[in-house]
């Protein structure tokens, strides 16, 4: 599942004896002979044209009323840093902060990763009618709203389950629809069963699905319980489905296009929290601690911070993990004139996969453009002040004039250019083809 990143990933999370070489990867044939720390410590050269974009960039921020103490910029190419202001400084990252996550996901499950939530009853099917229980085991799912539950009870359906007598109850990291409470999960799962109990928004997401897909009418008789693994373990259970999620490269690009904090503090948790995120990242980066620090998964609060350093840095692991798959960087972040979401109103140069980060006072980009003279270029910009549409203006115009200095190009670079996986029938959310019956023994 690491075979992406060199091997000490496999192990502990301590640096090798004999540093590996990259694995190939088609960012440049560069990084395919360029041991890891080498990478990771690019060389500073300065480049005239970018130092005199940042320059104005700064004086334009200065002129504006900002401290530009609190202004991180970083910009660099595969081994090469062309020009930096506090790059090393942690800063509020805000959404940034889905990049650790997204990178620390990986590197623990790999791209192709599904998170399973397991359906089993306590008692037997008669006459279409299951008398008994109906138990959801949750993996936990970041993304499992109405189209999956929909999902779900046409596949019960389809097994002869007209109609449950008994409880619906819910077991281990089970969210729906991005809820915190598990009866409040439960609750709406009832709801997605029984078409007559939909609210607006569930039909909305049904009319999303293919055509022809039924309109489940399965009715739960009881209530709504959290059960715990021990108490589910004296009991006989029946196993009758696994539903899985989409892929957790999909999952994460779905994250970060919509800046999802749910779904980042649900991967987070998954992991052991913040903190052991953080040290995953900073071990595959080799990144100081002191240049990732987190409270949560999410980024909400301005005590997430980390410098524009760490955040190339990232980046260009997030790159690492995907090379050689069937995914690419911009199957994992939001691309400028294809996604929506948070890049909505934006001026970002086309075709450039980035984050977007903010909070009431924060405003921060951060991500990896195309050119002709510099080929891919890995950037951060990390803003405090309280004009975050002024912020954001001023950073879409310095990435344009760095593209207008350095060419724009025609033919994306594979780091760039989006995959097909999410296009298959599969990974669509609803896709009945993820949901399997159990063989029993």
């Amino acid at each position: 599942m690491f075979e992406l990143l060199a091997s000490w990933l496999l192990g502990p999370w301590s640096p090798p004896k004999d540093m590996p070489v990259l694995r190939s990867s088609p960012l440049s044939e560069w990084l395919d002979q360029t041991p890891l720390p080498v990478l990771m410590e690019p060389s500073y050269t300065p480049d005239p044209k970018a130092i005199a974009a940042l320059n104005s960039y700064l004086e334009t921020l200065e002129r504006l009323g900002f401290d530009l103490s609190q202004q991180g910029i970083w910009l660099q190419t595969d081994a090469q840093i062309w020009a930096t202001h506090q790059g090393s400084t942690a800063l509020p990252a805000a959404s940034l902060t889905k990049l650790v996550t997204s990178l620390a996901a990986l590197a623990t499950w790999g791209t192709e990763h599904r998170f399973e939530t397991l359906i089993s009853t306590t008692g037997t099917i008669t006459n279409g009618v299951l008398l008994g229980d109906l138990i959801i085991e949750g993996g936990g799912d970041p993304l499992y709203v109405w189209e999956e539950a929909i999902a779900l009870a046409n596949a019960l359906q389809q097994m002869g389950i007209q109609r449950i007598e008994g409880d619906l109850h819910i077991v281990g990291h089970f969210s729906m629809n991005y809820e915190d409470s598990p009866i409040k999960s439960g609750t709406l799962l009832k709801q997605a069963f029984n078409a007559t109990l939909w609210p607006p928004e569930a039909t909305q997401q049904y009319r999303t699905m293919p055509p022809g897909t039924p309109k489940p009418n399965l009715s739960i008789a009881g209530t709504v319980h959290l059960t715990s693994q021990n108490t589910l373990s004296s009991r006989q259970l029946l196993p009758l489905l696994r539903q899985y999620s989409l892929p957790l490269a999909q999952l994460l690009k779905l994250m970060n296009i919509y800046s999802n904090n749910v779904m980042a503090q649900t991967l987070a948790d998954l992991m052991g929290g913040a903190n052991q995120v953080a040290q995953i990242a900073a071990q595959i980066t080799h990144v100081s601690p002191s240049e990732i620090q987190l409270i949560n998964g999410s980024g909400l609060g301005t005590e997430n911070q980390i410098s524009p350093r760490a955040v190339c840095r990232i980046l260009m692991a997030l790159h690492q993990q995907v090379a050689g798959t069937s995914w690419s960087l911009a199957d994992l972040l939001p691309v400028s004139g294809r996604d929506v979401g948070t890049l909505e109103g934006r001026n970002i140069p086309t075709a450039a996969a980035v984050k977007t980060g903010s909070l009431w006072n924060v405003s921060a980009l951060a991500g990896a453009f195309p050119t002709q003279d510099r080929e891919v270029v890995w950037f951060t910009i990390i803003n405090r002040g309280a004009n975050l549409d002024g912020l954001r203006r001023q950073q879409d115009q310095l990435l344009n004039t760095l593209v207008q200095d350095w060419g724009s190009v025609a033919i994306l670079p594979p780091p760039l250019k989006p995959g097909q996986e999410s296009l298959k029938p599969e990974n669509q959310l609803g896709a009945s083809s993820r949901i399997q019956p159990v063989a029993l023994p």
